[in-house]
C-alpha cells in the first residue's frame, strides 16, 4: 500500500464502516421486537401538552407507541438535577429536544444496531432470535412479560417498565435479556446521536488536528483466478509464498518478532486478518472505528453476558488501539512465574528476561519523564496524596513526547504512540519483511507423517528443563489462509464477496502465531492440535467501572481543556489483596462515549438520558482486578469466531469491589459532585445542594458548580464527617456484583496458549515451541503462565523479543 498524502484539511480522511450484514438470521417480526425494546431503553421522551397532568392525555395511541410522555414536573426535575452539575448546561428548550429526539428514526443509530446484531456470533443472536421469537405470541408474551398482549404491540411505557421488571428479577435469564437490550442500545447510541455530541461538545478529533507521518507499507498482492471471487474455493490454485518464517498477527508479540527475526537477515511474511489505516485516517469515528479495529465490532460478550471484552483486530493489533500505557512485569508475578509448578521457566526471574524488557521499552521510548496528567489522571494522584495511598505516573511509549491523546482507542492520528504499526512493522519492513493485510489464516500446515524424522535427540532437544517427553512431533511447514483485497479505491467497507479473494499458502520453515489470546488458541485447535491446555487458562483482567461528575467543564476526550493522555497514573494500594500478589489497580479510562456510556447505570430512559447529557463533567475509571479464577475460549460451533466462557469468581469479584468502594473515595477526596458505580442496586451518590428554581431554566453561563457552592471545601476528604456519603459507600461496598446482573469488562486477555515446563501443564515450552511440534511457536499473551497485573504491552513485547531471539539461538 502506498504511502497516502496527509490531507490539506485539519480532519482525518473519512473511513467508512461497512454496511450491516443482511438481516435474515431475524424475522422481520423478530427486527420489530428487539427495535420496540431499543426503542424503551432510549426513547424519544415529550412532555405532556397544556399541563395536563396525565402524560397521555392528548396523545393517540401511535404517540405513545413511539414516545415516553412524562408530566411537565418529571422533566424540569430532571433538568434541575442536569443544571446541578453541568458548568454550561443547555437551554430547557435544547433538553427537551434532545430527549424529544427518537433514535430509531436516525439512520446512523439504525444502521450501527443493526452492525452491531451481525457481528455477534451466529450462536449468539440464534439465542436471541429464540427470546424474541417467544415474545411475539400471546403465551410467550405472558411468560415473558406477564402480559397477554405481545411486547411489541404495547406501549412505550409498559416496554419501559418491563425491562426494569427484567433488571430485578430472581431468573438469570431476564437479567441477561434486560442487559443485552440496554447494551445494544446505549453503544449504538453513544457514536451516533448528533444532539448529544452538539450539547456535549464531542468530537471525533481535535480541532487542531494534523496527522503524524505515514508509513509505506508495500503490502503483497494477488492476482484473481477464474474462481477467487468465488466462495467455494475448494478447486482453486493458490498463490504460493515461500519464505523463512511466516508469523500470524501483526500485534504486539508478532510486531516485536517480525523485526528482531528480520533484521537478523532471515526472510519473514507477515499476515494479519484486520487492515492498516494510516495517522491520516486515524481517529476514526465511533462506528467505523468499532467495526474495523476491533474483534467482532468490539461486541464482544463472554456467553453470561456479564464480561465485555475488547480486543484489537486490525494492523498493529492491541498496540493501534491501546492507551500507551507501559508498565512492565513486577518483580512478585516474575517470580511466581520463574517458579510455576515443575520449574523450566526460570528465566523470567533473571538478567536476560530483564534485558529484553528494556530493549523494547528503549525501542519505543518508554518513559513517565514526558507526562502531562490530564483531569481523571490528576484526580488518581492528587486524592490518593489526600488520603494517604501510593499513586505514580504510569509510562507510556511515545518516544519522548507529551502524547495529547483522548482519542487512541480508536486509532492515534498524531502517530506517537509507537506500537507495532509505527515502530516494530516498519523496521521490519525496511530489513526485508513481507506484509500481507486482510489475510485470515485457516490452519497451520505440517509436513506428512512420512515426511516426519524420527529422531529422538530432536525430539528432546528443545526439552529444556522438561520431563524427558519423548512423543513423536509434528513439523509445521506453513500456513494457508483466504485473503480479501480492499476495493478498487483502496476501501475495505464493501462486502467481502465483491472483492478479489484468493486462498494463499506460505510455505515455511518456522511458524510463529501471534494471533492473540482470543484467536490463537482457535488457530492451533482447527490445525489439529489436542493438548488440551488450548484454549483454557484464560484470564481477563476483568475490571470494576465506576463514573464520576466534577464542578468543571471536563471534556475529557480533549487536550484543550486539560492536557494529557488516557491512562497516565495508576494507584498501587491495592494490588495484593490477598496476600498473594491478587488484588486491583486504580486506572484512568478511555473517555469515547461508546465506552463511557456503555457503563453508565440505566435505571429509567429519562434518568438514563439526563445523566448521559452529564457526559462533559465526567470522569471515567476502572477497578482492574489481577484475576486468581480463569475461563475460556473456544470456536462459535456455526461461524468458528471466538467464543469467551468467563465467569468472575467470587474471590476475584470482591476485589473488583473493593477498588471501587476506593475509587470512590478518591473522586469525593477530589470534589465530585456525583458517583455512579456499575453495581446493580446502586444508586449515584450525589453531593451537592439542589440547584434553586431561578437558576434552572434557561440559558445560563454559569451553575452552583461555578464556585463550587454545591462543595464543601472543608469537608473531610475521607467523607468521615458526610453521613449520606458513608451510608452510600456501605451500599456500594456491600453489594453484589455477580453475574449475570453486574457487568465486568475486559481489555486484556491472556494465558489460553499457556507457557509451562511440561506439555501436562500448557500449550508451549520455555521457548515458545508448542509441544509435541518442531517449527511451531505462539509468542503473543495467550502463552502468560497466569495473570500479568498489569497493561501487558511490554510484558508480551519482551517476551516475544525473548522468543524471538530464543529462535535465532536455535539456528
Amino acid at each position: 500500500m502506498a504511502a497516502i498524502t496527509a490531507p490539506l484539511a485539519k480532519a482525518p480522511i473519512p473511513v467508512q464502516a461497512a454496511e450491516p450484514e443482511p438481516g435474515d438470521y431475524f424475522t422481520d417480526l423478530q427486527w420489530e421486537v428487539l427495535e420496540s425494546l431499543i426503542d424503551a431503553v432510549v426513547p424519544a421522551i415529550v412532555v405532556a401538552s397544556d399541563g395536563n397532568s396525565d402524560p397521555g392525555s392528548a396523545l393517540t395511541a401511535n404517540d405513545t407507541h413511539k414516545q415516553l410522555v412524562v408530566t411537565e414536573e418529571q422533566c424540569t426535575d430532571a433538568y434541575d438535577d442536569l443544571v446541578a452539575t453541568l458548568k454550561r448546561p443547555p437551554t430547557y428548550d435544547q433538553f427537551k429536544e434532545f430527549l424529544a429526539a427518537r433514535p430509531l428514526d436516525n439512520p446512523r443509530f439504525h444502521k450501527q444496531l443493526r452492525r452491531i446484531v451481525g457481528q455477534t456470533p451466529k450462536s449468539v443472536r440464534k439465542r436471541l432470535g429464540g427470546a424474541l421469537d417467544l415474545m411475539t405470541r400471546r403465551t410467550g408474551s405472558l411468560l415473558a412479560t406477564g402480559y397477554w398482549t405481545p411486547l411489541h404491540q404495547q406501549g412505550l411505557d409498559t416496554r419501559e417498565a418491563i425491562i426494569k421488571s427484567w433488571q430485578n428479577a430472581w431468573t438469570p435469564v431476564w437479567p441477561l435479556l434486560a442487559k443485552t437490550f440496554c447494551t445494544l442500545a446505549r453503544v449504538s447510541w453513544a457514536p451516533t446521536d448528533p444532539l448529544f455530541h452538539k450539547l456535549s461538545a464531542y468530537t471525533d478529533h481535535v480541532d487542531d488536528y494534523i496527522p503524524g507521518s505515514e508509513v509505506d507499507y508495500r503490502f503483497l498482492q494477488f492476482p484473481p483466478t477464474a474462481t477467487s471471487t468465488s466462495h467455494d474455493n475448494d478447486d482453486e490454485e493458490p498463490a504460493v509464498i515461500k519464505t523463512d518464517i511466516v508469523i500470524v498477527g501483526s500485534g504486539c508479540g508478532g510486531g516485536v518478532a517480525a523485526k528482531v527475526l528480520a533484521e537478523a537477515g532471515h526472510k519473514v511474511v507477515v499476515v494479519d486478518k484486520g487492515y492498516y489505516f494510516p495517522p491520516s485516517h486515524l481517529p476514526m469515528a465511533g462506528e467505523a472505528g468499532q467495526q474495523l479495529l476491533y474483534e467482532a465490532g468490539g461486541s464482544l460478550q463472554a456467553t453470561n453476558g456479564a464480561t465485555s471484552l475488547l480486543a484489537g483486530s486490525c494492523w498493529g493489533g492491541g498496540g493501534t488501539v491501546n492507551w500507551s500505557a507501559s508498565l512492565a512485569p513486577q518483580d512478585f508475578v516474575r517470580r511466581e512465574w520463574a517458579g510455576e509448578p515443575g520449574g523450566g521457566l526460570a528465566f523470567f526471574d533473571t538478567p536476560a528476561f530483564q534485558e529484553s524488557i528494556d530493549r523494547v521499552c528503549e525501542t519505543m521510548g518508554v518513559s513517565d519523564e514526558h507526562v502531562r496528567q490530564n483531569h481523571g489522571n490528576r484526580v488518581l494522584l492528587d486524592g490518593a496524596e489526600k488520603l494517604g495511598w501510593h499513586a505514580k505516573a504510569c509510562p507510556q511509549n511515545t518516544g519522548g513526547n507529551e502524547h495529547y491523546c483522548g482519542r487512541c482507542s480508536l486509532g492515534c492520528g498524531s502517530g506517537e504512540k509507537q506500537g507495532p504499526a509505527v515502530n516494530w512493522l516498519p523496521a521490519a519492513q525496511k530489513a526485508g519483511a513481507q506484509f500481507i493485510e486482510g489475510l485470515s489464516v485457516s490452519e497451520v500446515l505440517f509436513a506428512d507423517d512420512d515426511d516426519e524424522e524420527d529422531d529422538e535427540d530432536e525430539d528432546n532437544e528443545d526439552n529444556e528443563g522438561g520431563s524427558g517427553h519423548e512423543k513423536k512431533k509434528r513439523r509445521a511447514i506453513g500456513v494457508v489462509g483466504r485473503w480479501t483485497a480492499r476495493d478498487k479505491n483502496g476501501f475495505v467497507h464493501s462486502p467481502a464477496s465483491e472483492r478479489v479473494q484468493r486462498t494463499v499458502r506460505i510455505e515455511a520453515k518456522k511458524v510463529i502465531v501471534a494471533s492473540g489470546s482470543l484467536n490463537s488458541p482457535l488457530l492451533l485447535m482447527r490445525s489439529g492440535l489436542k493438548n488440551p491446555h488450548i484454549g483454557k487458562n484464560l484470564h481477563i483482567h476483568p475490571c470494576g467501572n465506576l463514573t464520576a461528575a466534577f464542578p468543571e467543564d471536563v471534556k475529557g476526550w480533549e487536550v484543550q481543556s486539560f492536557p494529557g493522555g488516557i491512562l497516565t497514573s495508576v494507584v498501587s494500594d491495592f494490588e495484593n489483596l490477598d496476600g498473594h500478589g491478587h488484588g486491583v489497580k486504580l486506572e484512568a479510562s478511555s473517555m469515547l462515549p461508546h465506552m463511557v456510556l456503555f457503563n453508565l447505570p440505566w435505571h429509567s430512559a429519562l434518568q438514563w438520558k439526563t445523566d448521559a447529557l452529564k457526559f462533559r463533567a465526567m470522569n471515567a475509571y476502572i477497578s482492574i482486578a489481577r484475576d486468581r479464577d480463569t475461563g475460556s475460549v473456544f470456536p462459535d460451533p456455526h461461524d468458528g469466531r471466538p467464543v469467551v466462557d468467563y465467569a468472575i469468581s467470587d474471590f476475584d469479584r470482591a476485589h473488583t469491589l473493593a477498588g471501587l468502594v476506593a475509587l470512590a473515595k478518591l473522586c469525593y477526596a477530589q470534589g465530585a459532585v456525583e458517583i455512579w458505580p456499575a453495581v446493580p442496586g446502586v444508586p449515584s451518590f450525589k453531593r451537592r445542594s439542589e440547584p434553586s428554581s431561578s437558576s434552572s431554566r434557561g440559558n445560563r453561563e454559569s451553575s452552583p458548580a461555578d464556585d463550587e457552592e454545591n462543595v464543601d471545601g472543608n469537608q473531610d476528604p475521607l467523607g468521615d464527617d458526610d453521613p449520606a456519603f458513608q451510608a452510600w459507600l456501605r451500599v456500594l461496598g456491600t453489594a453484589n456484583n455477580s453475574p449475570p446482573r453486574a457487568q465486568h469488562a475486559s481489555a486484556h486477555q491472556m494465558g489460553t496458549c499457556r507457557m509451562s515446563s511440561s506439555p501436562e501443564g500448557g500449550v508451549v515450552n520455555n521457548k515458545g515451541q508448542v509441544w509435541d511440534t518442531e517449527g511451531l511457536y505462539v509468542a503473543d499473551a495467550s502463552v502468560f503462565p497466569s495473570a500479568s497485573g498489569v497493561n501487558p504491552m511490554i510484558t508480551v513485547m519482551a517476551i516475544a523479543d525473548w522468543i524471538a531471539r530464543g529462535i535465532l539461538a536455535d539456528q
